[in-house]
């Protein structure tokens, strides 16, 4: 066993971050997850959606279940079909679903069963900026987050966009549930720095499960 490995194993597994946020390290088999995510991405390819303002959105996208997020002139939200095709989203995976209820268990949430997967595409340089989720009509359910590929800096702000954040490495295989006290905190993502991953290059994927 390499140092790296000694490390890695004396990690704890499971952190509580705060109220109703837990990390689960190493917790997804990131090389099935990636080989279930290119499936969806080709029936339904990543695309960079349009803000209601009009600006593109860098990072890129795709969905799958029963609805997908979306954004364009009309606002922020989830519908059935995919607006470039007119197709239903393609169905999502039975064995990422069973990731993201098992990690809400974990987390102590359950009896999750996500209806909606947002999986976003991140290259060297791109964030995401402080925001809540808060297109799901159900918020008594959390937000699951399974990370995959080039580790990226997770930001937790709490009540407010502004002020001093949490920071949370997030790691390939890493998976980080979000609901209860914390269900609408402002959270981000750091830009993503550079890195090599064997499955995933220089990029990093997050597959966000939700329940609308």
């Amino acid at each position: 066993m390499g140092v790296a490995d000694l490390f890695d194993s004396l990690r704890p597994k499971s952190e509580t971050i705060s109220d109703g946020v837990t990390l689960l390290r190493g917790f997804a088999d990131s090389g099935a997850v990636y080989e279930l995510m290119q499936q969806v991405a080709r029936h339904a390819p990543f695309r960079n959606q349009i803000t209601p303002g009009g600006h593109i959105i860098k990072v890129a996208t795709t969905n799958c279940g029963a609805l997908g997020w979306t954004s364009g002139p009309g606002g922020y939200r989830y519908r059935p079909d995919d607006p470039e095709t007119g197709l239903p989203w393609p169905a999502m995976p039975a064995q990422l679903a069973n990731i993201a209820t098992e990690a809400a268990e974990a987390g102590g949430f359950p009896g999750y069963h996500p209806n909606a997967c947002l999986i976003n595409l991140y290259a060297p340089g791109l964030k995401l900026s402080s925001h809540q989720d808060k297109n799901e009509r159900d918020r008594r359910w959390p937000v699951v987050t399974v990370s995959i590929g080039v580790p990226a800096t997770f930001q937790l702000f709490g009540d407010s966009r502004s002020g001093k954040p949490i920071n949370i490495l997030l790691q390939d295989g890493d998976v980080l549930v979000m609901g209860g006290a914390s269900r609408m905190a402002y959270h981000g993502v750091k830009a993503l720095a550079a890195g090599q991953h064997p499955l995933t290059g220089d990029k990093r994927y997050s597959l966000t499960f939700r329940v609308t």
